[in-house]
């Protein structure tokens, strides 16, 4: 069963959240944990994704639509978990009257922004040694 959650970044989520997030980015990507967590998570609004109870992948979304750290853990890839985060943030998005949401891209994820209605803009950039590019979905 999947179920996603909006929550806050704190008590039992944000360790939830750290340990996904730094499975991921710290772990697999080699992204330095300070670029990571920068603190904004605690005005950030979150989401959790959870397989039968477990936590398996987390997002979030600043004050300004901009959307992030999108991380699934390794063993619940390939099975639309990433499409569920960003459908719940951009819900979160429309119920606050934010006009679009926006993301800076991984390349290799650019496919995958694109089905789900985002369009790249502006030049490739590098973030934490990762290629990059802009995305934004208008949702007006």
């Amino acid at each position: 069963m999947i179920e996603v959650e909006a929550v806050s970044f704190v008590g039992d989520n944000e360790a939830k959240i750290r340990l996904i997030r730094s499975t991921v980015f710290s772990g697999e990507q080699n992204v330095d944990p300070a670029i990571d967590f920068d603190g904004n998570d605690l005005t950030a609004f979150h989401s959790l994704i959870f397989v039968d109870g477990k936590p398996a992948g987390t997002g979030r979304m600043l004050a300004d639509g901009h959307l992030g750290r999108i991380a699934i853990l390794n063993e619940y890839r390939g099975k639309g978990l990433g499409s569920n985060i960003i459908e719940s943030l951009i819900q979160i998005a429309v119920a606050n009257g934010y006009g679009r949401v926006y993301l800076g891209s991984q390349k290799h994820a650019i496919e995958f922004y694109e089905k789900l209605g985002f369009t790249p803009y502006g030049d490739e950039y590098v973030e934490a040694n990762i290629e990059h590019i802009s995305m934004e979905k208008a949702l007006v």
